[in-house]
């Protein structure tokens, strides 16, 4: 296989930093001295990815978070989930709001809190445009984007990398790759490889987008794809405690609770996210593949008992293989996307794994 992008000079095109001053009915206080930075890093030359593709004239776009002097942690989500972990202008475009914050589980009054939009996405870093075949993706590819950045802002090495699923791939891959860069991984409902029925769900994903596309309807081929998804990421506790009630004659057919759920989130990621960045990295999670036995960074794994994507046994697995690692097991009705909502199971498994780095 190829090196994951290659070193490669660096150019900023942007850069700005600005003092954050909570609201007046704030309830939680933020440091004085926190602010927020943000910028584009241009990448001139080519760059060799993972699985034999090439790009050119890369940009990456990310965001940092916290008061200026305190210990850095990279947060990274799910493939939706970009460089607005947390206190941004619009709320709407946080993804770890109820993990990441003031007083919150990754708390920004203690870390500086930095991400950015993956390669291949639909963020602003360098993606497919529409109609664009773009190269395969590897979670080893996105650890070198990270590890641009944190050259390029001069960090020596992270406190610590909490990932949740596609980012716990990532926290994996850069610290095989790098670990003298980074202290601890925070993994949750992600683990060393894919599972064959979650690359399953996956792989239908894809193939309605892919048809979709063809038929020239790519934005209902993003709704549908991420309304089967959307029914993979919670657990079937939840569904019936949520949606176990009548269907609703509507015209000529009947309408599920579920199944108006489904829909509706499949209608708003599709206003948001192109069908090329699905594809690319909905990929990239069926070709994540790590060496465990050549991780030594010091990791906290989280398996929650209810994920259908992520079993609790291949958590267990990788664990068992990494040199060193702690497993914590949760239950949660939100199945894979716990690691979105569970506040307080994650607050103590956070503050152990984060005040145990030296």
């Amino acid at each position: 296989m190829n090196a994951t992008l290659e070193s490669l000079p660096v150019t900023q095109r942007h850069s700005v930093s600005s003092a954050v001053v909570p609201a007046a009915n704030s309830l939680v206080a933020l440091a004085t001295d926190m602010t927020v930075r943000e910028g584009i890093l241009e990448v001139p030359g080519e760059i060799q990815l993972y699985h034999g593709g090439k790009l050119a004239n890369i940009q990456i776009a990310w965001r940092l978070v916290g008061p200026a002097t305190a210990p850095v942690v990279c947060a990274m989500g799910g493939i939706s989930g970009g460089r607005h972990v947390c206190l941004a202008d619009d709320p709407r475009q946080e993804w770890w709001p109820q993990i990441a914050g003031a007083e919150r589980p990754l708390d920004i009054n203690q870390y500086r809190i930095l991400s950015f939009d993956y390669l291949g996405g639909s963020g602003e870093t360098t993606g497919p445009a529409s109609g664009e075949t773009f190269p395969s993706v590897s979670s080893y590819d996105q650890a070198g984007v990270l590890l641009r950045v944190i050259d390029h802002l001069g960090i020596k090495a992270l406190h610590a990398i909490a990932g949740g699923s596609y980012g716990g791939m990532v926290a994996l891959a850069f610290g095989e790759l790098h670990p003298e860069r980074v202290s601890h991984l925070l993994i949750i409902g992600a683990a060393d490889r894919a599972h064959p029925m979650a690359t399953a769900w996956r792989s239908v994903q894809r193939q309605i987008l892919r048809f979709a596309v063809d038929c020239g309807r790519p934005k209902e081929g993003v709704q549908l794809a991420r309304a089967l998804a959307m029914s993979t990421y919670r657990s079937t506790e939840e569904f019936s405690a949520r949606f176990n009630g009548e269907p609703v004659l509507d015209s000529d057919r009947f309408v599920f609770p579920v199944e108006s759920y489904l829909f509706a989130r499949g209608s708003d990621y599709a206003s948001r996210y192109r069908p090329e960045a699905f594809l690319c990295l909905s990929e990239s999670i069926d070709l994540h593949r790590v060496d465990t036995a050549r991780i030594f960074v010091p990791t906290t794994a989280v398996a929650v008992r209810e994920d259908q994507l992520v079993p609790l046994g291949d958590i267990r697995a990788m664990v068992a293989r990494l040199p060193v690692a702690r497993l914590h097991e949760i239950s949660s009705i939100f199945g894979h996307d716990a690691f979105l909502k569970e506040t307080e199971q994650l607050r103590r498994i956070f503050a152990v794994a984060l005040e145990s780095v030296p």
